[in-house]
């Protein structure tokens, strides 16, 4: 038992410190990639700026594009178990709204700012951002169906909730952080509702 906690704890300082490497490699390639464009810029440069091999690149992410978005899913269903213990009360509108507070104080930063400039730059990664934007839809509607109403009714507030957020993400590049993502995002819903 006691070499089986040991090995466990190994397991997971060994998963913390991968976790952390890979931290440090996307904010360079994201760095990189609004310096020189997504496009433009090559995995071989990539991991030459972070002085690492392109093998060990590929090691911590399938594509360049995981490198500025990473996997939306384990990030979607932490938003979806808030959404889902939100007051039971609240209309779906402001559900969703409060439940995606976290990604909103997440994203407003020096490095969300550049990753969103990054993500607005590219078609592949606009692609990306969509087919986030579809499976996290996926798990919003079904928590949201009853509270509005139907599942109709429900894809109609996850997908009017997602074009306030990118409005909302393109004006606060635009404005280069001027004006903080919340207040923005609360401006773009408030025109919708």
């Amino acid at each position: 038992m006691g070499e089986a906690t040991t090995e466990t704890k190994r397991a997971d300082l060994r998963r913390a410190a991968r976790d952390v490497v890979r931290s440090q490699v996307a904010e360079s390639a994201v760095r990189l990639f609004d310096e020189r464009g997504f496009d433009a810029t090559t995995v071989d440069e990539v991991a030459q700026h972070v002085g690492i091999s392109p093998r060990s690149f590929f090691r911590y992410f399938a594509s360049k594009e995981d490198a500025v978005l990473g996997d939306p899913i384990p990030y979607g269903l932490e938003i979806a178990a808030t959404l889902a213990a939100r007051p039971a009360d609240e209309d779906p509108w402001t559900a969703l709204r409060g439940a995606l507070e976290r990604l909103v104080r997440d994203v407003d930063t020096e490095l969300g700012l550049i990753t969103m400039r990054v993500v607005m730059s590219a078609p592949t990664l606009r692609a990306r951002h969509l087919e986030k934007h579809l499976a996290w839809g996926r798990m919003f509607e079904d928590i949201l169906r009853d509270r509005a109403g139907g599942r109709l009714p429900a894809q109609v507030v996850v997908q009017g909730t997602f074009a306030c957020l990118d409005v909302a993400f393109s004006e606060w590049v635009a404005l280069d952080r001027a004006v903080p993502l919340s207040n923005l995002f609360d401006q773009a819903m408030a025109a919708l509702r």
